[in-house]
């Protein structure tokens, strides 16, 4: 009998506690899963840029000619990106490289194959040295309460995930560029990709980014709770602001936060 009541007990106090860890932006509903932006969210940018311009600097004293070539590929590449983000259209990698290539006065195989080298494989062996702290453990909170996680980057994400260590701990992995996807942030489509996979309504999916006008103005646009990395502790309309992974463990743990 008392082994019985002990079970009933302990059964109850389970189908009691809140499912889920506590929304930043709204105390009343729970997060189900936690969707994260990958570059200067889940690494450092500061000194990832740093370390990729002493390489650029070096390539100007080995390769003169060279260099100031990369140099403007790589710069018209990134504003393309920011060109096509206000564009309603599925144009996706390719659409980047071809403005890139216009720009450039290059041919989009050129143009593809510095950026590869330049933004895809050389940042690579920096990644173990810039990823952000707390990281690890935030992972860990979040496999401990059964929260699923996610990447959705507007870069090809794997070998970057592979290099910070942390390559399969994701069960929903997202490039603005899949096939399913196929536009870059803010538009809303990749965020609710990730829920659709999920079965978990958006309302639950918590976005974890680096940047208000891409990564929270496309949880918004999705209808999902965001918080952004890297400021000081705020709240605006659409997303809430936090120094780092530490204090996000915090908010998010229902003990720590009373």
């Amino acid at each position: 009998m008392l082994a019985e009541k002990v079970g009933d007990i302990v059964s109850d106090a389970a189908d009691a506690a809140p499912q889920g860890v506590r929304n930043p932006m709204d105390a009343t509903r729970r997060v189900r899963a936690v969707l994260f932006d990958l570059d200067g969210t889940l690494y450092r940018q500061k000194p990832m840029r740093a370390l990729m311009a002493l390489e650029l600097a070096t390539l100007a004293f080995r390769r003169p000619l060279q260099a100031p070539v990369s140099w403007r590929v790589l710069s018209e590449f990134r504003k393309a990106q920011e060109q096509l983000r206000g564009e309603p259209c599925d144009r996706g990698a390719d659409g980047q490289l071809e403005v890139a290539a216009r720009r450039t006065g290059m041919s989009v195989e050129r143009v593809e194959a510095i950026v590869s080298e330049w933004m895809m494989e050389r940042p690579l062996k920096y990644l173990p040295r810039c990823r952000a702290e707390g990281l690890l453990p935030l992972l860990d909170f979040l496999s401990r309460h059964g929260i699923k996680v996610g990447v959705f980057s507007d870069y090809p994400p794997d070998l970057k995930l592979e290099a910070l260590g942390i390559g399969g701990r994701f069960s929903v992995v997202l490039c603005a560029t899949d096939p399913d996807v196929g536009i870059f942030k803010p538009h809303p489509r990749g965020f609710l990709v990730a829920s659709a996979r999920w079965q978990v309504d958006p309302s639950e999916v918590l976005v974890v980014g680096d940047r208000p006008d891409a990564d929270a103005a496309g949880a918004a646009a999705a209808g999902m709770p965001c918080v952004i990395i890297g400021r000081h502790s705020s709240q605006s309309g659409t997303f809430v602001s936090l120094p780092s992974f530490e204090r996000l463990r915090d908010v998010l743990d229902d003990d720590h936060s009373r």
